[in-house]
């Protein structure tokens, strides 16, 4: 495909070639601009914004036509839906371009239906407000990647579009770094290893992901046996080398040793938790979420190009538990 070509009245033109032939035109879009989600540039389309030699698209799923000419209009940036909300941030770094915080568990990224407000994007409008640019017509916070509303830990969030569009680049290339602290029920064999299994939705329960042999995404979750108590849990520390929805949750539970606390993927508790003291044992049980945390992020700044890393212990409710496993802490 050829370059893309900014106009001033804000739109992207783009004339299709022999390689893109047949391809999904939402998809082919979303690649060449880069700096728009797919679900993003359907919208656009299903509003009336893309052309083709100057007729009206419309069906997303269109297939490409070579040689044909492409127009994307983007619309003004126009206030953002969800309304600012004072709601108390960790706020690790934040310069012009970036925000890193660190997201308590309970907290869900994003609006969506039965989460309208109260959001991280509610607390990052009320924190850094006019600071943001707009972003494929919508002034808001650029959310480049997710964490499960009670999985906590770092989180980095784009203030401008230009540390949007690298931000987006490196999560889609994986050129970051990102460890998580997992604590689950049994031990895995062998103590260090790598869980491969593409990723989609399960058969039979949309709510649901699942380890599948068709139609998923590509997924390697690499981990670390950091303590093992009596055969009973263990505290691992997983790498991401893909970013999946749910991938830690769904991998482990996949290999027989599910999160701790995990309300979809706990299915059941082994009997080798009976090698736990009741207390113990009790307290792991009635752990209300999955006792998942970011525990570090480390990337190069979208503009700057300076190296950065970030790192944040468990919070409170994770730390106790480990603290009535491993009284004095285990070696993180």
């Amino acid at each position: 495909m050829s370059a893309l070509t900014p106009h001033p009245s804000e739109s992207f033109v783009f004339t299709a070639t022999p390689e893109q032939a047949g391809q999904r035109v939402d998809r082919v879009v979303a690649v060449a601009i880069g700096s728009l989600s797919r679900s993003r540039v359907k919208v656009l389309i299903e509003s009336g914004q893309l052309s083709r030699d100057g007729k009206p698209v419309r069906d997303p799923s269109e297939p490409i036509k070579p040689g044909q000419t492409y127009t994307l209009l983007l619309p003004a940036p126009e206030p953002a839906t969800p309304q600012p909300q004072d709601i108390p941030l960790t706020i690790l770094f934040e310069d012009a371009d970036l925000i890193v915080l660190n997201k308590p568990a309970g907290l869900v990224v994003h609006p969506a239906p039965g989460n309208a407000d109260g959001t991280l994007v509610n607390a990052l409008l009320a924190h850094a407000g006019e600071e943001f640019s707009g972003i494929g017509g919508e002034m808001r916070p650029g959310i480049v990647h997710r964490l499960d509303k009670d999985t906590s830990g770092i989180m980095v969030v784009a203030k401008s579009d230009r540390a949007h569009r690298k931000l987006s680049e490196n999560f889609a290339t994986r050129d970051l770094d990102r460890t998580y602290l997992a604590l689950c029920w049994g031990v895995p064999s062998p103590a260090t290893g790598e869980i491969e299994g593409a990723i989609g939705r399960h058969p039979s329960d949309r709510k649901r992901m699942a380890v599948v042999t068709r139609g998923g995404k590509a997924a390697l979750t690499r981990y670390t046996t950091l303590h093992a108590w009596d055969a009973a849990c263990a505290l691992l520390r997983c790498k991401l080398a893909t970013g999946r929805t749910h991938q830690i949750r769904v991998h482990l539970a996949t290999m027989g040793h599910p999160l701790v606390g995990d309300p979809v993927y706990l299915k059941r508790v082994p009997p080798s938790a009976r090698n736990l003291a009741a207390p113990v044992r009790e307290a792991l049980l009635a752990f209300p979420r999955q006792a998942l945390h970011a525990e570090s992020l480390g990337f190069r700044h979208p503009v700057t190009g300076q190296p950065l890393q970030f790192s944040a212990p468990p919070p409170p409710d994770m730390a106790e538990l480990l603290a009535l496993l491993a009284p004095g802490g285990p070696s993180l």
